[in-house]
């Protein structure tokens, strides 16, 4: 193709980039913001494919805010701060309607004339701010302290409902406007059981799952979990506007999420009335919410009224009293999950709570169990609140009868194999130390290896492999593998088709890269992120097998509880002979391409980046130290090997370099270290350069 026919059809594929990005986006608008689809499925998917082979192919026109950026990244960036424009303070809270009634009198006398209240309701999640210039998205910060708070903006541009480029339209050049980012229901009830699955601590509600999800520094991980957000206050210089409600509704025109369910009101019998109705409408809704949100409507009067040292006179929370019903505890119960840990469960009379009937509630560990002096036959108070895991928060000690039932107590051995119970120092849980016969904790981790996230084997649900244990087929994970067609088609409710499905499926998992592999067989803290990490930082399961407590504390988040589950795990024979038998059968024991990688050329390093790069991004350095042996490290100080400087150094960071005598290592001398030719890369090549 000669240089004229390559411009043109570099111009033609730039101006179909361009119509992709701003169909895709106003797509988005209509699926997550209007819930009014105008494309299916397929037809929105085959655009973004479309869209994602053509920016693969035209590097030069990146754009953050391009809808296939939406996936997010899977390479971690730590969060720096910034600043708030105009501080977020926080509300007065009551949950008071005498309050409300005295704040609105407040008001009133204050103002000396009319005036509107805008009701809105107070979603439970985490406050977020965003900035937009020009009509896209530039930067997104959390609430922080206030004052300033973590730029989250990747984080953000994996959720769906807001805008990163918004339509034609008449909003100001540059403003801000303000929400909370939400986990809803169904995607909470789902991340918590995955957890429960993986014995991960669970989330105890969507505000405390969108919090830790927004503050993930993988966006590729923000992105799985479907988060949502309604946006609920504007500010700039040049607002459309003197009403609140009028400028929200004006952003909802734009392209914002804005909740359909703010209401104007005029006396305080409407605030009132606003209040009961969503007291009890709330629990209909998709997310959780924990009160209501009073402001006055007019920015003018808003200004008029002012702020007090750390909340506005204008507004007020009126929050929600957490919904608890009393009834009867029954029983109690103990259960054994796959790494030994014990969980007791309250067993009660069934009870209507927050929308369900519940049976059964958790009670934690041995600590919580003594702190509230339960006793079989006790009336306990049970909760959700925001919360959609029920608890006992509280024994009502005045219908205690006076022929008081047993006393709560943890037991003291495993209630499926009498081994004796043990507790690690600084843990709240007890555990059944017995790994290799306690029925639970087999089938647990055979549970754990073929799931979804790991191995990822079909039709090996948990009453399939309950089945195979119980007829003696499998004992651990290895044995797996060694299922024959006739062992599984003899099976009840199994057959030939099943057969073939499953060993498919268990063929197929012999592709499965090192990472899941490693997290799949499941050592104690190692979660798919740490597994993650650990893949990417040592390459094989034989250098993770021989790492040491401090060659694994070396490694970025990984602590001395993590490393010394590892070198506990790898320190027992049966695991060992384990993973030789997995590595015997075929599994992938190292990353992809680890045997041809120079994985030893910075081995030992400890290395600082520190400026901007031409060939590569600063996070694509970091993989690549990792990936050759070395350690990232973000300060300068005795021990580091040298800094890998590119343009714009910071002047601190170079002085302190010189004063210690720290090499610089400038980006081509590195390339040319861990053997990769520096003239490898899309901008540094003799083609003609199109003009975009």
């Amino acid at each position: 193709m000669g240089n004229f026919a390559r411009i043109l059809s570099g111009m033609e594929d730039r101006q179909r980039i361009m119509e992709l990005r701003q169909l895709l986006h106003r797509y988005n608008q209509q699926y997550y913001v209007q819930n009014s689809p105008e494309v299916s499925d397929f037809e929105f998917d085959a655009l973004m494919r479309e869209l994602s082979g053509l920016e693969d192919r035209h590097p030069e026109l990146y754009d953050a805010n391009s809808p296939t950026q939406r996936v997010g990244s899977d390479l971690s960036k730590g969060f720096v701060q910034s600043k708030h424009r105009y501080p977020m303070l926080s509300l007065d809270n009551t949950y008071n309607e005498q309050e409300v009634r005295d704040w609105f009198q407040r008001v009133s006398s204050l103002l000396n004339e009319d005036f509107e209240v805008c009701c809105e309701l107070k979603y439970d999640g985490l406050s977020i701010s965003l900035i937009y210039e020009d009509g896209k998205l530039v930067k997104a910060v959390t609430r922080g302290d206030g004052v300033q708070g973590d730029v989250v903006t990747d984080n953000i541009r994996t959720i769906r409902c807001i805008p990163l480029v918004l339509q034609p339209g008449s909003y100001p050049e540059s403003f801000e406007i303000r929400g909370e980012v939400l986990m809803p229901w169904t995607s909470f009830e789902r991340l918590n059981a995955e957890r429960e699955l993986s014995e991960e601590p669970l989330f105890a509600n969507p505000r405390n799952a969108a919090s830790g999800t927004l503050k993930q520094l993988n966006p590729a991980v923000v992105a799985q979990r479907q988060l949502d957000a309604y946006l609920y206050y504007l500010l700039g210089e040049k607002l459309p506007e003197d009403g609140h409600y009028e400028n929200m509704m004006a952003a909802a025109n734009w392209g914002f999420k804005v909740s359909d369910r703010m209401k104007k009101c005029r006396t305080i019998q409407e605030v009132m009335d606003y209040i009961a109705y969503w007291d009890t409408e709330r629990r209909n809704l998709p997310v959780a919410t924990d009160g209501i949100v009073l402001k006055v409507n007019s920015l003018r009067q808003q200004q008029i009224l002012g702020f007090k040292a750390k909340s506005p006179r204008w507004a007020i929370a009126y929050k929600f009293q957490a919904e608890r019903q009393l009834t009867r505890l029954e029983s109690v119960s103990f259960q054994v999950g796959r790494t030994g840990a014990v969980t007791p469960v309250a067993n009660l009379e069934p009870v209507q709570l927050s929308g369900t009937v519940v049976k059964r509630a958790t009670l934690h560990n041995a600590d919580i169990i003594e702190g509230l002096d339960l006793h079989i036959g006790d009336m306990v108070y049970v909760e959700k609140g925001g919360e959609i895991i029920p608890k006992i928060t509280e024994v009502d000690l005045d219908s205690r009868p006076m022929l008081i039932g047993d006393k709560v107590r943890f037991i003291d051995t495993c209630p499926e194999c009498g081994a004796k119970l043990i507790r690690y120092p600084g843990e709240a849980a007890h555990y059944c130390p017995n790994t290799s016969s306690c029925p639970p904790q087999i089938k647990g981790r055979i549970e754990h290896f073929v799931s979804r996230k790991a191995m990822n084997m079909d039709g090996l649900g948990p009453e399939t492999i309950d089945l195979f244990y119980q007829a003696g087929l499998v004992s651990d994970i290895a044995d797996i593998y060694s299922l024959t067609a006739k062992d599984i088609a003899r099976m009840e409710r199994l057959g030939e088709k099943s057969a073939s499905n499953i060993l498919k499926g268990i063929e197929k998992s012999k592709q499965v890269p090192f990472e899941r592999v490693l997290y799949a067989i499941g050592i104690r803290f190692v979660g798919e992120t740490v597994a993650k990490i650990l893949a990417r930082s040592l390459g094989s399961m034989t250098a993770i097998r021989n790492a040491g407590l401090e060659t694994l504390t070396a490694i970025d988040e990984i602590g001395e509880k993590i490393a010394g589950s590892i070198v506990s795990f790898f320190g027992q024979p049966a695991n060992v002979a384990l993973v030789e038998r997995l590595t015997a059968i075929g599994l992938q024991m190292e990353t992809a391409g680890q045997s041809e990688g120079q994985g030893s050329a910075l081995a030992g390093k400890s290395i600082v980046i520190s400026g901007v790069f031409e060939h590569h991004s600063r996070e694509e350095y970091k993989e690549l130290i990792e990936k050759n042996g070395g350690k990232n490290v973000s300060g300068i100080s005795g021990t580091t090997s040298f800094v890998l400087a590119g343009s714009n150094m910071g002047p601190s960071k170079r002085e302190k370099a010189q004063s210690l005598d720290i090499p610089l290592v400038d980006e081509t001398e590195f390339l040319k270290m861990i053997g990769e030719k520096p003239d490898n890369t899309p901008n540094n090549n003799n083609e003609l350069l199109l003009p975009f």
